[in-house]
């Protein structure tokens, strides 16, 4: 099946206004500290967005981020830069692959079949592409990815507009790393919060068990393990339902087992 060809966004030597770079370069540095709910994906799109507003003749915008030694496209402007960085990324090869892992410049001519990426040039060709700039978003001693730019003017990419890009693109590589740092600092807070409220309620579950059962915390301990394995069902699981359990209005002991049954009946003896 024949994929159709993504409808470009007018470049902007097309008529689309350019923003002042150095005013473009001002709100980068506010993207430097993301606070509150701004996700990562936000700050990225916001950099793919001034991307396109201040580099001329562009068709399409994309940033590439290497994830556990993986690329993935995780923002763009448009349909054709995340078409064209899959082909890449399928064959292991292309600019914008290269770039995120080298941190290097690439220019590819598209019209140029004698070039480094004959097999992309011929598809960003079929794509209406004349032009592939793609900037590496290097930060101390690594690099986390790149920025793609993707141009079907006649003529783009001259040497100013390149050293724009690689200028851009050491302010947004700060701003990348910034929101991935963020993001994951949020992740591990949130796991570690997750984490505190499932050892508290196992410790509750196991203070009700050692209650009613007169045992040890660690044969408490125990007796959660075994339903956790025999229902194939998680631990913290199975002490929230002790818990539940030993709350609900069940006056005296031996009704409060009978609850308890249901959740610890193949493992009591």
């Amino acid at each position: 099946m024949t994929e159709p060809t993504p409808a470009l966004r007018p470049s902007s030597s097309e008529g689309l206004p350019l923003a002042a770079p150095l005013g473009v370069f001002a709100e980068l540095g506010k993207l430097l500290h993301p606070t509150g709910d701004v996700a990562m994906t936000q700050v990225l799109q916001r950099i793919a967005d001034l991307a396109a507003t201040v580099l001329p003749e562009l068709a399409d915008v994309s940033v590439t981020l290497i994830e556990r030694g993986e690329p993935r496209t995780v923002v763009f402007t448009g349909p054709l830069a995340p078409y064209l960085d899959e082909r890449q990324y399928g064959r292991k090869f292309g600019p914008c692959l290269d770039a995120a892992l080298t941190g290097s410049t690439i220019t590819v001519h598209t019209a140029d079949r004698d070039g480094d990426y004959p097999e992309f040039a011929a598809v960003a060709a079929g794509r209406g592409v004349t032009r592939v700039l793609a900037v590496g978003l290097p930060i101390p001693q690594t690099t986390i990815g790149a920025l793609n730019l993707y141009s079907t003017a006649s003529e783009a990419f001259t040497p100013e507009s390149v050293q724009l890009a690689e200028t851009f693109a050491g302010y947004a590589a700060v701003a990348v790393f910034n929101a991935v740092m963020y993001d994951a600092a949020v992740a591990e807070s949130r796991n570690l919060h997750e984490a505190l409220k499932t050892r508290a309620v196992i410790e509750q579950a196991k203070g009700i068990l050692m209650g009613l059962r007169h045992c040890s915390a660690e044969q408490a301990f125990s007796l959660l393990t075994q339903a956790s394995q025999h229902q194939n069902r998680k631990l913290h699981e199975i002490a929230t339902e002790v818990v539940e359990h030993a709350r609900a209005p069940q006056p005296g002991h031996a009704a409060a087992e009978g609850r308890l049954g249901g959740t610890l009946r193949s493992e009591r003896n």
